[in-house]
């Protein structure tokens, strides 16, 4: 049973209740079943309404605009306590500071609502509240970098830790595709849920399950309202995604940035060693790799292919592929 299915279950059985409740107070009082009943089921069906109605207003949302609340209503009562009415009559009084109160107070509401911790810190000089850092932020995961794995030998190795999310949806799509006619997509499938049970398992991070239900159906989307919602980063590698969440003011780390990064610098003149596994295009040429999967070329060495050498750098090449460096045998 999923979040939406249960939230609805709950709403019937309490306007359910509701109308056995009024049915007991029209019979102990009024003697009549019927009358209780309607008045109970519609008390019922408004409270339903009214927690449709505030659907995403959430706690933090609710303390802010008590606190501008209380901010405002003080600031009328102030205004009234001035006597800047006490020549008015009772009639004129009541009206004005009913006016006075009501308009303060909703004003203060909403700017409270739309202040964020250290505008709250100007207002109340002596109090601090505790600055939540980015990096404190828990980190929504999508479907590619979970199958992907390589967040899993991070959060192993200890470079990432904190709380790491995943939404319902991502779980239900990695179900899909385990339960995929096709042998590939049922391969990615699984292998994303082993991951998940091995970041599950690991005392470097905590995985939750958020199961809260949104309207949007493309999943990128639903990433980016998830992330939103939870005040969170993204943690990617589609570069398509990224794109659209920076878009939308959402943090995003990309999990191919942090590959480019820990590439290692190679510069002319430097001497690295290098397995030569294939000819080049020049017959005396040989092509090996970095550890990093960069391309290297080294000159007059078709003889040394299949063994392990240290050549020198000699220059780079940006191709549309990635860099490729050139190199000779170091004599």
């Amino acid at each position: 049973m999923n979040h939406s299915t249960t939230v609805n279950l709950l709403s019937a059985l309490f306007v359910v209740f509701c109308a056995f409740i009024g049915a007991l107070i029209s019979n102990e009082f009024f003697r009549a079943h019927i009358n209780g009943v309607m008045v109970g089921t519609t008390f019922g069906l408004l409270i339903v309404l009214i927690d449709r109605l505030l659907k995403g207003f959430s706690l933090r949302a609710f303390s802010s605009a008590t606190f501008g609340l209380f901010l405002g209503l003080l600031f009328a009562t102030l205004l009234r306590a001035s006597g800047m009415l006490r020549y008015q009559s009772d009639r004129v009084e009541w009206v004005i500071s009913l006016s006075l109160y009501a308009a303060f107070g909703y004003l203060g509401m909403m700017l409270a609502m739309r202040s964020n911790k250290d505008e709250f810190s100007l207002i109340i000089p002596y109090v601090r509240f505790t600055r939540q850092a980015v990096q404190d932020a828990p980190l929504v995961i999508d479907t590619n970098i979970i199958i992907d794995g390589r967040v899993v030998d991070l959060c192993e190795s200890g470079f990432l830790s904190g709380q790491i999310v995943v939404p319902q949806f991502i779980l239900d799509e990695l179900q899909f595709l385990a339960d995929s006619e096709d042998e590939i997509r049922r391969s990615r499938g699984r292998r994303g849920l082993d991951n998940l049970n091995r970041l599950r398992s690991s005392k470097a991070v905590s995985l939750t399950i958020h199961q809260h239900s949104y309207e949007e159906k493309a999943v990128d989307a639903l990433l980016i309202l998830a992330t939103k919602y939870l005040q969170a980063r993204l943690l990617t590698n589609d570069v398509d995604l990224c794109k659209v969440a920076k878009l939308q003011n959402v943090s995003v780390l990309n999990l191919n940035d942090l590959v480019r990064a820990m590439r290692p610098v190679v510069s002319p003149g430097d001497d690295v060693e290098v397995d030569l596994v294939k000819e080049g295009r020049d017959p005396t040429q040989a092509v090996g790799y970095l550890p990093d999967g960069t391309m290297i070329v080294v000159n007059n060495a078709s003889q040394m292919i299949g063994k392990s050498v240290v050549v020198t750098v000699g220059g780079a090449l940006q191709t549309s592929a990635g860099r490729l460096y050139f190199a000779e045998l170091k004599r």
